[in-house]
């Protein structure tokens, strides 16, 4: 009898102690949940939950549960989790990396590009980066792709692509032109040579291309990357000026050129095995070409009275160099809120924008500008468009109200975005699609 009631006994003890940790795990879930779903609650508020470009969308239906997504993302707060699901809190700091992708057990992830509200205007490319043109592929951010990693991955694949693809019945002074020296330009250089091609790399700024117009102490995100001839680059974070010497190292290792400075004026096929490319300071012939010219081809104006002044530029370059200046920053994006902190130690920095709060900002940006804000180190005028630049002053414009706001003024800098070279592409042949949430990578079935 004692045997049955000591087991009956033990029996309860285990019994208890799995409904208590079934209890804590519950709880525990709970808390989590509530804490998924006041952050995308903060994301809609904020308009961090509307994707603006590359970014996942997850099949509930198939997803089992296992978080494979969030442990992988490298990125902060992109995927959660609420009952057993994965679900995206906030899809416009998504910057691509396709971690959670490849990480997802079951496909229940695809990478897409673009909403059913906003369209993104892109090349048509296929698998291959060849557009519709053969013989001319697109690599890096014009096709989509602006993460770091991935232009450096899609500019050694397209390169690799173009090798086994190009025509040999035609002689050129190349193989191959790349336009553009960014991540993806650098690396479809390096992987030219590595295919032993005859290469000729354009630029229409200097080395690194987008990433040179950072300020010289943005801090670039990345991640491990192969590099051709190089090998893996092992990086997190970096400068600026530590990445381009990075490149300017394997380059000038491997006595490879690059022409900065020049500019592609036009690109014609010619018959169907080459082509002749224009710049400001020559003309060339070759068998393929790979366009890795990013998709601010130029910078959006604001076409106002005053702007084509001196004092207005669209890049910050050496914010350490500015001082005791009276500053406009035009811009709600996270290089006018970047450039904003830079330049507010030793300036004084008024930020101009014209939506009602600020939305789609990296955490740590929109973190800091609000610190700024509550220091009194940036002052913020939302709601309001620039009217009219003047020589010593600059007027603004509110929305909610017909009276202007004029400030004394020294310099201004526009972060209004970048215009898609459309024209240029179009001129070329290029076919340029609108994409609605179309999927770019997703698992097959």
């Amino acid at each position: 009898m004692e045997i049955v009631v000591e087991n009956i006994i033990t029996y309860l003890v285990a019994f208890i102690v799995v409904i208590l940790i079934f209890y804590f795990y519950l709880k525990h879930q709970s808390a989590k949940n509530k804490i998924t779903k006041s952050k995308i609650d903060n994301a809609v508020k904020f308009g961090f939950h509307e994707p603006v470009s590359l970014h996942p969308v997850i099949d509930t239906d198939k997803c089992i549960g296992v978080g494979a997504c969030v442990t992988a993302c490298p990125e902060e707060d992109i995927i959660g989790m609420i009952d057993g699901q994965a679900h995206v809190i906030n899809a416009s700091r998504c910057v691509g990396h396709g971690a959670c992708f490849h990480a997802c057990p079951v496909g229940a992830i695809t990478l897409c590009i673009g909403t059913e509200q906003r369209g993104v205007d892109l090349p048509h490319v296929s698998q291959e980066y060849e557009t519709n043109i053969p013989g001319l592929f697109i690599a890096g951010e014009l096709g989509g792709m602006g993460l770091i990693k991935n232009a450096v991955e899609q500019g050694k694949l397209a390169m690799n692509n173009l090798s086994r693809r190009i025509k040999l019945a035609k002689e050129t002074e190349y193989d191959v032109i790349i336009v553009g020296a960014g991540p993806a330009g650098i690396a479809a250089t390096l992987a030219a040579v590595k295919n032993n091609l005859r290469y000729l790399t354009l630029e229409q700024d200097s080395l690194g291309g987008t990433v040179y117009n950072f300020p010289r102490a943005k801090i670039v995100m990345t991640s491990p990357m192969e590099l051709p001839i190089y090998g893996k680059v092992n990086l997190r974070e970096t400068s600026k000026s530590d990445l381009i010497n990075l490149w300017q190292s394997v380059l000038k290792k491997n006595q490879i050129n690059i022409r900065e400075f020049e500019k592609v004026e036009s690109i014609e096929k010619k018959g169907e095995n080459y082509f002749e490319v224009k710049s400001n300071k020559g003309t060339y012939t070759s068998k393929g070409i790979i366009l890795a010219i990013g998709r601010r081809g130029s910078p959006r104006k604001l076409n106002v009275p005053g702007e084509e002044k001196e004092k207005v530029s669209y890049r910050l370059l050496e914010p350490e160099l500015i001082k005791n200046k009276n500053i406009l920053v035009v811009g709600g994006g996270d290089a006018a809120i970047e450039s904003a902190l830079l330049l507010c130690d030793n300036n004084k920095v008024t930020l101009s924008y014209r939506s009602e709060s600020f939305s789609r900002l990296k955490p740590k940006n929109f973190e800091n500008i609000n610190e700024a804000i509550q220091n009194k180190k940036v002052n913020v005028i939302f709601n309001s468009k620039v009217k009219e630049i003047f020589d010593d002053k600059v007027s603004l414009q509110l929305s909610t109200t017909p009276e202007l706001i004029t400030f004394n003024n020294d310099l201004v800098y526009i972060f209004a975005g970048g215009l898609l070279p459309t024209d240029f592409l179009q001129k070329v042949g290029v076919k340029i699609t609108k994409k609605y949430g179309d999927a770019i990578l997703k698992h097959s079935d």
